[in-house]
């Protein structure tokens, strides 16, 4: 079936440049095989491999993954220090065969956050593949997309007390410029798996005209064919930033 999918999603043409996922469902998958929920984190990280793969094979330019939000801190002490040694073992074994395949790792959020030894394996996965050139593989990690915007008018306030911008000057583009993301095109389509349908404080700019596409799967049954799906529906949706049908068609 995914070579299927594959062949009619490459006529079609138009590969999303930035798909960002919100890969809900790791606890509710375990809970359902009456396993641990750290269990339903490890399975999730091959539906991980799995998409970084076919978004390289795609050739899609950007890949933004939910990692661990801000509020994830309010998890049990245990599962959240179980989280981060799994972030940590993670990186150190993936890391490698990211740097082979082209893949750029880079992270959102506020990493002073995480632990030591994290923030250094993390630290030292951005450095290692820094000037790969191929899919930016972009982790939030204790990232708030509320945060991240008080964070962004914080900084302008600075620069206006400073007299190095007006009051007036306050723009889109601005504002764009100073979050996490400056340096990357807003998504184009927006995954959330596990059933709910909401986007949880994630990517709140930039998703403004993004695509949503919400699955009923949870995240460590999440690969290939369900990635494929998800970019089919985006390719049969026509994209209209708030004109109208007629005018995009123009």
């Amino acid at each position: 079936m995914s070579k299927l999918l594959l062949e009619q999603i490459l006529e079609e043409g138009d590969i999303p440049k930035h798909i960002a996922i919100i890969m809900d469902g790791n606890g509710r998958w375990a809970k359902s095989r009456n396993l641990s929920r750290i269990s339903g984190h490890r399975e999730g990280i091959n539906s991980v491999r799995d998409i970084v793969r076919i978004c390289g094979e795609l050739k899609i330019s950007y890949l933004t993954l939910y990692t661990f939000s801000s509020e994830n801190w309010n998890r049990p002490k245990i599962e959240v220090g179980a989280i981060m040694r799994l972030l940590l073992g993670t990186i150190n074994k993936e890391i490698d065969s990211l740097n082979k395949n082209n893949v750029k790792l880079s992270t959102i959020g506020n990493l002073n956050d995480l632990p030591k030894e994290s923030f250094k394996g993390i630290a030292n996965g951005v450095k290692k593949t820094k000037n790969n050139t191929g899919l930016n593989l972009i982790l939030a990690l204790s990232y708030g997309s509320r945060q991240e915007l008080i964070r962004a008018f914080k900084r302008i306030v600075n620069k206006i007390e400073k007299g190095e911008m007006k009051l007036e000057d306050i723009s889109q583009e601005n504002i764009a410029s100073e979050l996490y993301t400056s340096e990357t095109p807003d998504p184009d389509l927006l995954i959330r798996t596990g059933g709910e349908h909401r986007i949880s404080n994630f990517l709140l700019w930039q998703s403004a005209y993004t695509e949503l596409y919400m699955t009923d799967k949870f995240w460590p049954d999440f690969r290939e064919d369900q990635l494929l799906d998800s970019i089919l529906d985006y390719q049969n949706r026509q994209r209209r930033f708030g004109q109208t049908s007629e005018q995009v068609s123009e």
